[in-house]
């Protein structure tokens, strides 16, 4: 069966996280995804390392289904080799500090004159202007882009997010831009710049947060849990600050993950009543309505926990599922990598590597039903040069020996 992006060729430039975890969905959608390394590799190979001298988990969970080759950019015969590649690739992507890529001499206009389709994706810290050049880093765009000081509770301080929406979360906007650049390409024959900064995409991710910003221009906030406002978006611990009001309530055993977040919808109150043992509530004027409880959420939740503190989380999701009542149990790391629903969607895979033997990874969460997606190893440094420079570019063996020796690959 063919993938969706078959006979996309990506030359990936990416290090770390963000490039990486939008390149890697772009090989699992099909896409040939070149991944172009220093001879020293992508500094993941090495970091948070679990197994001595074995790639880490860090690199080989963002770098499955890829080829890895490596070149000595920094040399003009590397320089000779980056232009065939070049050439021969629909897509680039790179998240170098502004202004690498130029420096190595590959500025866009000759990217542009190698290959006029070439769609060039560059992951950037900030967007063009007084922070163009600062260091980016995941909470950091999270620090700025909105997301900490909307995240923890009142009288605490800003708390950072466990989900990568600096890193991974702007992979995913890269990836976006980039479809959205072959389809204009299959119209135009053109390629184009895609940019995406990671300050843009958390505050994409924190959009809801500027809405109430302007919000606040008209009174308090009634469905957030706080009882004083300022002239910006506080923050309120797990209130959605939607039109649904929820909350995570403790149960049994009390564990640090024994907890189940419970949305109150209109039609739910009167069955919540009844599972609590407080059914007189569903026809109490003082609680029977969304308005009736909305200054008194902390009472509504608390109520609640009373009783789910008697049940595990399992029981209460049962319980409350039975009435049709919005619910999620706190899963934990431990949990999730065990859930058997997740690993039957293949949202939990076992990878065999060649070095590290089997590892646990996370599946493509896009699922399309003609190009399914079969998560495959990561590489190992430069296991595809041959393949590459003597299949593809089409460089004699006796050369090839030559740039090995001489280090430009």
């Amino acid at each position: 069966m063919s993938k969706a992006l078959e006979g996309v060729r990506v030359l990936d430039m990416t290090h770390v996280q963000s490039g990486p975890s939008a390149t890697q969905i772009l090989a699992w959608l099909g896409a040939d995804v070149i991944k172009v390394e220093a001879l020293t590799g992508d500094i993941t190979r090495k970091q948070l390392r679990d197994i001595p001298d074995v790639d880490s988990l860090y690199f080989t969970m963002l770098n499955c289904n890829k080829r890895s080759i490596t070149l000595n950019m920094k040399s003009e015969e590397g320089k000779k080799l980056f232009t065939e590649l070049v050439r021969k690739s629909d897509v680039m992507v790179e998240n170098f500090g502004p202004g690498a890529v130029d420096r190595m001499g590959f500025a866009w206009d000759l990217l542009q004159e190698l290959n006029p389709g070439l769609i060039y994706a560059s992951i950037k810290g900030f967007g063009e202007g007084p922070y163009t050049h600062y260091k980016a880093y995941e909470v950091v765009a999270q620090a700025m882009g909105g997301s900490m000081s909307t995240t923890g509770f009142e009288d605490g301080p800003p708390v950072a997010t466990g989900a990568q929406i600096g890193d991974s979360g702007t992979g995913i906007h890269a990836v976006a831009g980039i479809l959205a650049a072959l389809v204009q390409r299959g119209q135009t024959g053109k390629g184009q710049r895609v940019t995406v900064a990671m300050q843009h995409a958390v505050l994409n991710l924190c959009r809801v947060k500027l809405r109430d910003q302007q919000r606040l221009a008209h009174g308090p906030l009634a469905e957030y849990p706080n009882k004083e406002f300022s002239n910006e978006v506080p923050r309120s611990g797990n209130a959605s600050g939607g039109g649904q009001p929820g909350w995570a309530v403790k149960c049994k055993p009390g564990g640090p993950n024994d907890y189940i977040y419970v949305i109150v919808q209109p039609p739910g109150w009167a069955p919540i009543s009844e599972l609590i043992g407080r059914p007189e509530l569903a026809e109490d004027p003082e609680w029977s309505t969304p308005e009736a409880r909305l200054n008194k959420l902390d009472k509504v939740f608390q109520l609640i926990e009373e009783w789910s503190v008697n049940y595990d989380k399992w029981d209460v999701l049962a319980k409350l599922n039975g009435h049709n009542i919005p619910c999620g149990p706190i899963l934990s790391t431990e949990e999730l990598i065990a859930d058997s629903s997740l690993v039957e969607n293949n949202m939990i895979v076992t990878v065999d590597h060649p070095e590290r033997g089997a590892f646990t990874t996370v599946g493509c969460p896009i699922k399309l039903s003609d190009s399914p997606v079969s998560v495959q190893t990561s590489p190992l440094l430069g296991e595809h040069n041959e393949d590459v420079y003597l299949g593809e570019l089409g460089i004699a063996p006796e050369r090839f020996a030559e740039l090995r020796k001489s280090g430009v690959v």
